[in-house]
């Protein structure tokens, strides 16, 4: 009797068990990040698709026109509506087609084959876009879990100076004061404490808009990254790579040539196209009987551009103008995605030279400074207000480095999105 309760009283705890395990929310590296960013983002889908139906276009404005097919009944007597009645009575059927003046459907193909493979490279530039926006969020969002930790941390040291100034208050070998000046100094870590909660909340709804998750979708980062900094190719070598690989730019090299190739069309539209038909028109016997031959029509025409000056003419003006606008908007470009390589590669030195700096020396020196002022501050050698200043001191140092590594690696993710290549290391 005892053995079936206790195995449904294990079910119910697996069951338990496996709810509570389920309700976890997944630990979120920076890789799987990514992964679901460009699996999920809504953004980079539409673009996407834009870029598929853009590939759909060049064969259709590469193809004739639809030929038209007519049946008409010429010269039909309104008085019998009899067929037979006259001679020139027919029904007829025809086809027609029109041709473009040759090399307009050649040139309005390529120029849509332009713009469409400037829409593939603009995938590619969403993509690097899209991933760097990634980074940046998620490298803000572990920044802020680790400012939240370290000031976690130094409210418990300060709990324990207070409990450490108390005692010796107590026992009169301390001062009011120093209580109060710990009690104050624990008062701001809270208020930045509940500072940097409404930014981790702001930063995580950012982070989850860029995965095409809720807004409140539960996110964990992990506590612990690599803080190794690689070293960069020079700056030189940088621009040769953005000129090859960034997208952005070859999207806009591509739409030059689909410029081009609009102005080409313009100055062939000067020329007319044409129209050609056949036609075939049975007749019937006369009413005396007498058998008719049939007909048979051939039509060509064409339209003249007798408006040229003002249609024409002005339509390669306007390609024309259109063309020099494509140059000078990648010129422009080129000079900001240089002026962004260096901004980004000053940044990153900078900022690694300063994760060096703190982590090999300001911060182990302002631990063993706190460490030797709590230890003098206990035989009353060390004034409480120095060791209250010293463990603060320590507090932001720390938070300086893990902003420092944060930067780092933003300005890494800001020079493979502007490079448009992911390997830009020695």
């Amino acid at each position: 009797m005892i053995l079936p309760e206790k195995t449904t009283l294990f079910f119910i705890l697996l069951v338990l068990f496996n709810t509570v395990k389920a309700e976890q929310p997944t630990i979120l590296t920076l890789q799987l990040a990514m992964t679901i960013a460009l699996q999920d983002n809504p953004d980079l889908a539409q673009i996407q698709a834009r870029s598929e139906a853009m590939a759909a276009i060049p064969s259709q404005v590469g193809s004739l026109p639809d030929p038209v097919i007519s049946f008409n009944a010429l010269n039909l007597p309104v008085d019998t509506f009899n067929t037979a009645q006259e001679n020139m009575t027919q029904l007829q059927g025809g086809i027609s087609q029109l041709i473009p003046f040759p090399g307009k459907l050649s040139l309005r193909e390529q120029a849509a084959t332009y713009q469409a493979e400037a829409a593939i490279y603009d995938v590619t530039e969403a993509r690097f876009h899209l991933l760097h926006h990634v980074k940046q969020t998620w490298w803000s969002l572990f920044y802020l879990n680790r400012t939240l930790d370290i000031i976690i941390t130094n409210q418990n040291l300060l709990r324990q100076f207070i409990k450490i100034a108390r005692t010796k208050y107590e026992v009169g070998e301390g001062l009011q004061q120093d209580v109060l000046l710990a009690q104050l100094e624990l008062s701001k870590l809270l208020d930045n404490e509940l500072k940097l909660l409404g930014a981790k909340a702001k930063t995580k709804a950012q982070l989850n808009v860029l995965l095409n998750k809720p807004a409140n979708y539960a996110i964990k980062i992990p506590e612990n990254v690599s803080e190794q900094l690689p070293g960069l190719q020079t700056e030189t070598k940088l621009f040769k790579h953005a000129e090859n690989y960034r997208a952005l730019l070859s999207s806009r090299r591509k739409s030059i040539h689909a410029a081009q190739s609009r102005l080409d069309l313009a100055k062939k539209d000067i020329y007319p196209d044409f129209k050609v038909g056949a036609f075939y028109g049975a007749r019937e016997e006369s009413l005396s009987g007498q058998e008719r031959a049939d007909f048979l029509s051939l039509k060509l025409s064409m339209n003249i551009p007798i408006f040229a000056a003002s249609k024409q003419q002005k339509a390669v003006a306007q390609r024309n103008s259109e063309l020099i606008q494509q140059r000078y908007v990648l010129q422009d470009q080129w000079n900001k995605v240089r002026a962004e390589i260096s901004i980004a590669y000053s940044d990153f030195y900078q900022t690694k030279n300063q994760v060096e700096l703190f982590k090999t020396g300001i911060i182990p020196q302002a631990r063993q400074t706190v460490a030797s002022m709590l230890a003098g501050y206990q035989v009353n050698k060390v004034d409480f207000l120095n060791l209250v200043r010293s463990q603060i001191t320590l507090y932001n140092y720390e938070i300086q480095y893990w902003q420092a590594l944060t930067k780092a690696n933003q300005a890494l993710s800001q020079l493979t999105a502007v490079v448009g290549k992911e390997d830009i290391y020695e």
